[in-house]
């Protein structure tokens, strides 16, 4: 072998190295890849979204999707295996258990909003939902306004407590804001008396009225406080995992029928542990993001809906 020879050997060896290299996965992927596990973030009882059941089993439509995502992500990072792990998380402690590593995606019912958007990235929108009141029935409260002087429940860590806090200051409306630790407590509250109202996503008090004893003791304010999309939540400043969630979500939603069947599922047919239906159609906002994924977290996004867009969801 001459110089040249081995000089154009040695060359196409460096470089056939540093594409080897540059191909190597990064930051979660590379995590991930190294121990052949990747850890759910999941919650005891968003139904329908992640809870347990009379198993003791974590499942619901959130984590339906996130492992969607772990067989792309085995697929992609060429795992024969992929260990799922199930780490139980609580909205007060499902931002900094991201951030600190604990848990690599969180399969809950997590608003995306611009603030958590500082700490925290977001895959697209899975869900869409409206902040409103559950109350009873027999209280005659119909919207906020009636709850003056009252006392409301909301749960730590969600930003509708937040958004209650702010509008309580704002109308003057002199409320006794009080904190559960979870949806569970939040509703028991209301259940036995100890509030008036609970303040929730439409969706989470749907699933609250549906699984109560009495369920027609109970009724959703028409009165929409405001509009949030749910993502899947993921570390921020890790481009490459960010990307790979992404194009799992993405590339399912494409599927049209697999992600509609998916919601028919979870909101639209009988669910455990009690085998009820929740009854609740696509909101005409999930139906626009399905067909046109985002990741924002501006709640204008998602507030207006075309007519026709509307017109679709009626007849689903």
């Amino acid at each position: 072998m001459n110089y040249a020879t081995s000089l154009v050997v040695l060359c196409s060896a460096i470089l056939l190295s540093a594409g080897a290299q540059a191909q190597e996965p990064t930051g979660t992927l590379a995590k991930i890849k190294k121990t052949g596990t990747i850890t759910l973030g999941v919650r005891d009882g968003s139904i329908p979204f992640s809870y347990l059941d009379d198993k003791q089993q974590y499942q619901g439509y959130s984590i339906d999707l996130c492992l969607k995502v772990v067989d792309a992500l085995k697929k992609q990072l060429g795992l024969a295996e992929l260990k799922v792990a199930m780490n139980p998380v609580t909205s007060a402690n499902r931002i900094p258990l991201m951030a600190n590593g604990t848990i690599d995606l969180e399969c809950g019912s997590t608003t995306n909003n611009l603030e958590r958007q500082q700490q925290v990235a977001f895959a697209p929108t899975m869900f869409v939902i409206a902040n409103r009141l559950l109350v009873k029935k027999a209280s005659g409260i119909k919207s906020l306004a009636d709850m003056k002087g009252k006392t409301l429940v909301s749960t730590a860590g969600t930003s509708t407590l937040k958004q209650m806090t702010i509008l309580n200051r704002e109308k003057e409306l002199g409320m006794n804001i009080v904190v559960a630790k979870d949806h569970p407590e939040a509703f028991l509250m209301v259940e036995t008396g100890r509030a008036a109202a609970e303040a929730n996503d439409d969706i989470l008090l749907a699933s609250q009225r549906a699984n109560a004893k009495r369920p027609d003791d109970y009724e959703l304010s028409a009165e929409a406080l405001s509009v949030e999309p749910y993502g899947i939540m993921l570390r921020k400043d890790d481009p490459a995992f960010k990307k790979a969630v992404d194009d799992a979500i993405v590339n399912y939603y494409k599927s049209g029928d697999a992600v509609h069947q998916l919601y028919q599922k979870w909101f639209m047919s009988p669910i455990p542990p009690k085998g009820i239906n929740l009854r609740f159609p696509m909101p005409p906002q999930l139906e626009v993001v399905l067909a046109h994924p985002t990741d924002s977290g501006d709640p204008a996004d998602y507030a207006k809906v075309p007519e026709a867009q509307k017109a679709a969801a009626k007849k689903r």
